[in-house]
């Protein structure tokens, strides 16, 4: 009996820890969340409207490099360039769509003699950016967000 009474005192006193509660602050909560967040990733990329009906994540962002690629290039093909020497050059664009689905230039790299020929590119390609359809910009966590791309555009004139 003085076993049992033993072991009853003895799971008494070390079950009264199971009704303990620890604070949770909603600080720790956050810092926790924050760091395993991947930051270099967004659930949805910036899309037209053409692109909405697609639900895959890589099919939407090939729908969007497709649509402004046409884009660019049916207004560069349209502005009738002429040339002395042929060019042959991929332009990089590094392009920002902020979360308003604004879309600007953060810079053109480009070879030197692709600037001598065309003198004016810079120019071009941001004009024929301003023609581009609305952008719904990408969304991350279910808030829009600003995104970084460099879209290389590929310029051959013969």
């Amino acid at each position: 009996m003085r076993s049992l009474m033993f072991l009853f005192i003895l799971l008494f006193a070390t079950s009264c820890d199971y009704f303990e509660k620890k604070k949770v602050y909603s600080e720790d909560l956050l810092n926790e969340e924050l760091q395993t967040f991947n930051w270099n990733e967004v659930d949805t990329y910036p899309t037209f409207s053409s692109c909405d009906s697609l639900t895959s994540k890589e099919e939407s962002k090939t729908c969007f490099q497709n649509t402004l690629l046409s884009n660019v290039n049916s207004y560069l093909s349209n502005q009738n360039l002429i040339v002395t020497n042929d060019v042959n050059d991929t332009i990089k664009l590094q392009i920002v769509i902020d979360k308003n689905g604004e879309l600007n230039v953060e810079s053109m790299t480009y070879k030197p003699e692709t600037k001598t020929e065309i003198p004016n590119i810079d120019s071009l390609l941001i004009n024929s950016l301003k023609t581009i359809p609305k952008i719904y910009p990408a969304i991350k966590r279910g808030q829009q967000v600003t995104t970084s791309f460099e879209f290389p555009i590929v310029v051959r004139i013969d």
